[in-house]
């Protein structure tokens, strides 16, 4: 069997589907592994070091798409290159299969069967697969590190003999995967840090990590048996606003995580509230590309409102793309080795089972994620 990885071709993506490491470990399995030229450059990994570990490296990218049995990527695939895919090839990567309706359609209709990587659940058998937090847990550090970078202030206390300086206050929404990493890399640096979650369950988890969680009563909440939080009210969110206010005020950072899979994020720092913080202050919005948190965020740009940069910035793990590239190789390295037959040569598509029942959009000519089959 030919697993075929193609250089990613979107805007601004630096990351890399597989590296060497993981060639190493499929070749080890019995797969033949054909590369891209060029598709590790970005993340620090040269062709090279994929044919030492055993890999092909192919100059025609069509050749390529047409010959692999299994195309492991990042992104979903471009649409015109839907058709060049090999019938009953299985696809895997991102795909946002709530959002690209066409493209699922045109997978299915091609004969592919597509694994979506954002559908891998969250239990404790998938963790070793689940890209949406390899994912996450790298966005929350960036975002704590482009905060500093941006901000006019030190994060830690210093005791100086030309006066003490306080620390930074930080004020992180969200305590997922990528809000504890946030609140973890900030407390590092010597920030003191608060932190809100529409989930009480979360609170000793921040403040295991030596944040300060900030009470809002909002009545039910809760979360999903994936562990997603569950989406807010009108009046649960206007509770949230209301409660955040004063600790956006007074801090020099904040960093808004909230998504809702496959939804639009919600917004929950609006104009007002970036107006009473002080010049100076940032606001880092990493749900800008779903909509995002933070009224007046745009993708890929730093907004100044009087003083107050709103930092909008657009795939957060690319911006450390050798250590992302490396986390969702392995997921993927997983994702094969625990369904590959190795006595018949053959990945097993057993949608019975429950982690491929999640994630496995299409197979044999159809829609089979039944809840993509309902949208």
């Amino acid at each position: 069997m030919l697993i075929g990885v193609p250089k990613e071709t979107f805007p601004g993506e630096r990351r890399a589907a597989l590296v060497p490491a993981s060639v190493k470990k499929l070749v080890g399995l019995g797969l033949e592994v054909a590369i891209e030229a060029g598709t590790g450059v970005e993340s620090g990994f040269a062709d090279d070091s994929y044919a030492e570990a055993g890999a092909r490296i192919e100059t025609d990218r069509k050749a390529l798409l047409a010959a692999a049995d299994m195309v492991l990527r990042i992104r979903k695939p471009p649409s015109e290159e839907v058709e060049l895919l090999k019938k009953g090839a299985l696809h895997a990567s991102l795909l946002d299969p709530f959002n690209e309706k066409p493209l699922i359609e045109s997978l299915a209709k091609a004969g592919i069967s597509a694994v979506s990587m954002e559908m891998v659940p969250r239990s404790t058998r998938a963790q070793k697969m689940d890209v949406l937090s390899s994912q996450a847990n790298l966005a929350g550090y960036v975002t704590v590190i482009v905060a500093a970078r941006e901000s006019n202030k030190i994060f830690p206390m210093m005791m100086t003999p030309a006066g003490t300086i306080s620390p930074a206050k930080v004020f992180v929404i969200g305590a997922g995967v990528a809000g504890l990493q946030a609140i973890a890399t900030a407390k590092r640096l010597g920030a003191r840090v608060t932190a809100f979650d529409t989930r009480p369950v979360v609170a000793e988890q921040v403040q295991s990590l030596g944040g300060k969680f900030l009470e809002i009563d909002l009545g039910e909440t809760g979360q999903t048996d994936q562990g997603y939080a569950k989406e807010l009210t009108e009046e649960q969110l206007a509770k949230q606003r209301a409660g955040q206010k004063d600790a956006i005020a007074e801090s020099d950072v904040v960093i808004t995580t909230a998504q809702l899979f496959g939804r639009r994020a919600p917004r929950i720092v609006d104009a007002d509230m970036v107006a009473a913080m002080k010049p100076g202050a940032v606001i880092v919005d990493m749900a800008v590309d779903s909509g995002g948190n933070v009224e007046g965020s745009e993708p890929g740009k730093i907004v100044d409102k009087n003083g107050v940069k709103i930092i909008g910035l657009s795939n957060l793990p690319a911006e450390v793309a050798r250590n992302a590239s490396e986390m969702f190789s392995n997921n993927l390295f997983n994702l094969i080795d625990e369904f590959w037959d190795k006595e018949s040569g053959t990945f097993g598509l057993d949608l019975e089972d429950d982690i491929l029942k999640s994630c496995v959009i299409t197979h044999g000519g159809e829609i089979v994620n039944e809840t993509i089959k309902q949208l």
